[in-house]
């Protein structure tokens, strides 16, 4: 009786033990995949520059996976020779499935965006870029072998793409993706015609329609968003009254890029208790001209009398 007490009493212990050490080994290993993604995170989608070419800028990522830090949404904003470029977009799923894809499109605008000098060809670079790496996931699955059994690999991407003039002009192309908004004295969509169909989904019509939206005033913002949060819902079903809040931020005082993606994160997790059903990204851009004064100048005719105005002097 003794002996036996004594051997399960080893047995637990060594059993134990085991457990013990594989409960260590495998979160030694979720530290280790945690770090990998997070340095991916961290080239994807590397912190945006908080001023670029006179504008403010800034931007957020909220994955729908609990504990997540890689999404499927992209974005990016640089300043070239044709004006300040953002890129905002979504690829189909999340996680880390949709990471290829979205080093293909980022990966090709930071490249493409210094030397394409129209939306156009710029979004024609893309398109490229992803159907490359569609070709080679496909290759390297083994998809439409006849022993596979496997249809060929897809993956459509909406994308917005714009250009933003030092005189404010917006240029837009859009491929299936949300329209931004504006903000000002209050908050309305900035849509420009009908988009594109998502990246991926069919081939580039010969004529891509870039359009030119209406300027961006000094002071103005865009707000840049993927549909994770227009199609967010609260516990009854509601969906998240994005416009509503920007429209509360517009009233306000003037808010920072920064400060109004906090508020507008603030309030969709208040909205949804926290539990996303798909990766959210918020992007901002303000306008950070100053406003044109009428300044007082004497008339150049060398005597006194009238005076004329003109604009004061930009900042930039």
């Amino acid at each position: 009786m003794v002996t036996r007490i004594a051997g399960g009493a080893l047995l637990f212990a060594v059993g134990t033990g085991l457990v013990v050490g594989v409960c260590r080994s495998l979160r030694r290993e979720l530290r280790q995949t945690r770090a990998v993604a997070q340095a991916a995170q961290r080239v994807l989608l590397r912190p945006l520059p908080s001023r670029l070419g006179g504008l403010s800028v800034a931007g957020t990522q909220l994955p729908a996976l609990p504990g997540a830090v890689v999404g499927g949404d992209l974005y990016e904003a640089v300043a070239t020779p044709y004006g300040v470029r953002v890129i905002i977009g979504d690829v189909r799923g999340h996680g880390l499935a949709a990471l290829g894809a979205v080093a293909a499109v980022l990966g090709s605008f930071r490249e493409a965006a210094y030397e394409e000098p129209g939306l156009g060809g710029l979004l024609r670079r893309l398109d490229r870029a992803l159907q490359r790496y569609v070709g080679e996931r496909t290759r390297d699955e083994g998809a439409g072998h006849p022993a596979s059994g496997s249809p060929p690999a897809e993956e459509f991407v909406t994308v917005l793409l714009l250009d933003i003039h030092h005189n404010g002009d917006v240029l837009v192309l859009n491929c299936g993706h949300p329209w931004p908004y504006r903000i000002g004295a209050a908050a309305e969509p900035l849509a420009a015609g009908e988009p594109l169909p998502p990246l991926g989904a069919f081939p580039l019509p010969d004529t891509l329609p870039v359009r030119r939206c209406d300027r961006l005033l000094p002071g103005e913002a865009l707000f840049l968003h993927t549909d994770g949060a227009g199609e967010a819902r609260d516990a009854a079903g509601r969906f998240f009254p994005l416009e509503e809040v920007l429209g509360r931020i517009a009233r306000r005082a003037p808010r920072t890029p920064a400060a109004v993606i906090e508020d507008v994160r603030a309030a969709l997790l208040a909205h949804t208790g926290g539990r996303l059903a798909d990766d959210v990204s918020f992007v901002v851009v303000r306008d950070d001209r100053v406003p044109a004064e009428r300044v007082l100048v004497p008339a150049r005719t060398g005597e006194p009398g009238p005076h004329r105005t003109r604009p004061a002097p930009s900042s930039r």
